[in-house]
């Protein structure tokens, strides 16, 4: 058949050899054939590993057919079909044509990426390889992509992006050397500077907003909102208690957020979320009115008490003083954990400070309502020392119940400089109640109401001109005190000692403690609890010498017969029988 005569929508694959040729040499109409340039052929055959492609030329030429493969290993073309292929070289003498399927497609990629430069269009690439400092991409041709031109943010893990698809803007481009660098954060810039005229357009206080958490940090989210972010503080969050802003939302979560705050010149914006939502103080002295008992969970722990969420966004405080009547409570944790459930009774509501104050304790039956019935005025008690201070004995009684004994309670004769001269921790003492203050929950005891007051006979059992032993405790400037009896000391004056008559501060040393010396009592006054006292004066009451007087110190027995005499005997034996009526009475 002529050339001419075949039609050119002919089905070449029912054309003998001969009108095939015919007509593709038809289709080429003298086109030009040239070495190292891409030219447009017809499948003739497709045999095992390679393609037959004539291109109009006196040979044929063969190629790979995994060139014509697709991703998956798929065959793309069939006999009869038309492919641009790059014509390499032409060899007449051999009657072979060298031809690539790939190289003819780089060529094109090539030219359509000029063209695409040129004009400042997009392409479209795919992330094949991380390689030092960026990615390498797929665009038809081998392509580099920075990591800084990733996004408008540093990427951390940048293997996370290998094999997305995603559109570039070319941003250098020399075919010569065969360099392309792509930038993804170019368009994105654009992109974000068409969203943030939008959004500010829109932006004003007060209005409700959809965004996208961008970021999340120890204080807040960052939030798109087209092209502008906003701050969404943790405080701003929610009414309740949470301690990082992830406990509520994540990356790329959407959320609707109130503009709270904008400044159009440094395009800051402060956002909230839960003050699109009521707040739930707006009727907190309506659900939980004073003296309602309510249950909540401890949701945090200080030294000075526990916050307990009644609800979201409600917490009441219980101070560690209204957690127990009875406990000594030195931490909160010795008492209650984290997350454990409470019933706790309503004390005070303060809606503009947002403060409910809750009692424990207010639950169970005070101790002090019953103190002043369990242990009457004037009833002993028995109990151990809990604490010692300066001023006295703290005696626990019962679980939180402790009596003072005051320093001045302590001994009717002692000088007591502290305390802990005579009691130690955990010491079992007996005490005396002497008075109970319920509202203020204390408790007076004493040890010395235990005994009588020494003072208060002590003229029925001494008078004036009366010679005694007594027991030097303690020295001062002006003369020494002289223990007579117990509970009953006397001051023997600097001018009434024997050894003060040598002169000089030697003296003292003469009257350590614990030393005996025989005293004439020269005045007696029981209301200022003062005894006068003489050492001279007893000595002169024996036969008028000082040697006399101390020659007699050997025997404490016989020398207060000699001292007395007959005269002192006789007083002795009365004042004996005074303290016998005086005991009887």
């Amino acid at each position: 058949m002529p050339a001419n005569d075949i039609p050119l929508d002919a089905d070449p694959t029912q054309l003998d050899r001969e009108a095939f040729e015919a007509l593709f040499n038809q289709e080429l109409d003298q086109k030009d054939i040239r070495e190292h340039s891409v030219v447009q052929g017809r499948v003739i055959g497709i045999d095992g590993d390679w393609v037959t492609v004539d291109v109009g030329y006196k040979a044929e030429g063969v190629i790979p057919v995994d060139e014509f493969r697709d991703e998956e290993g798929n065959l793309t073309i069939e006999v009869g079909d038309t492919v641009d292929v790059y014509l390499d070289s032409m060899n007449e003498d051999e009657g072979q044509l060298i031809l690539s399927k790939r190289r003819a497609d780089e060529m094109k990629a090539w030219e359509e990426i000029s063209r695409a430069f040129d004009a400042g269009e997009t392409v479209r690439g795919t992330i094949t390889a991380r390689v030092k400092g960026g990615l390498n991409v797929d665009i038809g041709v081998k392509a580099f992509l920075p990591g800084s031109q990733v996004d408008l943010r540093p990427v951390k893990n940048l293997e996370k992006l290998l094999g997305e698809e995603m559109e570039f803007k070319i941003i250098k481009f020399n075919k010569r050397r065969g360099n392309i660098v792509l930038s993804r954060r170019v368009l994105l810039e654009e992109k974000r500077a068409i969203e943030r005229a939008r959004t500010l357009e829109e932006l004003e206080v007060g209005r409700i907003m959809k965004g996208v958490v961008k970021n999340i940090t120890d204080y807040g989210a960052f939030i798109d909102l087209g092209g502008i972010d906003g701050l969404l503080h943790i405080t701003d969050m929610t009414y309740g208690r949470i301690n990082h802003p992830s406990e509520m939302v994540e990356v790329g979560q959407e959320l609707e957020v109130k503009i709270l705050k904008f400044d159009p010149e440094t395009q800051r914006v402060s956002l909230g979320y839960k003050q699109i939502r009521p707040d739930p103080w707006e009727e907190v002295d309506i659900k939980y009115p004073v003296g309602s008992i309510v249950r909540g969970k401890v949701v945090s722990m200080q030294e000075y008490g526990i916050f307990v969420e009644l609800e979201d966004g409600i917490e009441g405080l219980v101070h560690t003083s209204e957690m127990s009547w009875n406990k000594r409570i030195k931490h909160p944790s010795k008492l209650v954990n984290i997350d454990d459930y409470v019933e706790a009774k309503v004390i005070s509501v303060d809606v503009e400070a947002k403060r409910i104050s809750l009692s424990m304790r207010e639950l169970e039956p005070n101790p002090w309502d019953l103190v002043d019935q369990k242990y009457p005025v004037g009833s002993i008690v028995t109990g151990k020392v809990r604490n010692i201070t300066d001023f006295g004995l703290f005696v626990g009684i019962e679980e939180g119940i402790d009596g003072l004994v005051h320093i001045s309670d302590l001994s009717w004769s002692q000088r007591v400089r502290h305390p802990s001269e005579l009691y130690k921790k955990g010491d079992e003492v007996e005490a005396r109640v002497l008075n109970i203050d319920r509202e203020n929950e204390r408790f007076s005891l004493g040890i010395k109401q235990l005994k009588e007051d020494p003072w208060l006979s002590v003229q029925g059992r001494y008078f004036l001109g009366q010679v005694v032993k007594g027991k030097v405790v303690s020295r001062t400037d002006f003369g020494v005190f002289v223990e007579i009896e117990e509970g009953v000391e006397g001051l023997v004056h600097l001018s009434e000692l024997l050894a003060a008559d040598d002169g000089g501060s030697s003296w003292a040393d003469q009257y350590p403690d614990g030393r005996e010396i025989l005293v004439e009592i020269r005045r007696i006054d029981p209301h200022e609890r003062r005894i006068s006292l003489s050492e001279r004066g007893a000595a002169e009451r024996g036969d008028g010498s000082v040697d006399d007087y101390m020659a007699r110190q050997g025997d404490s027995t016989a020398r207060l017969g000699d001292v007395m005499g007959d005269l002192g005997q006789k007083l002795v034996e009365k004042g004996l029988d005074r303290i016998g009526d005086s005991q009887g009475e």
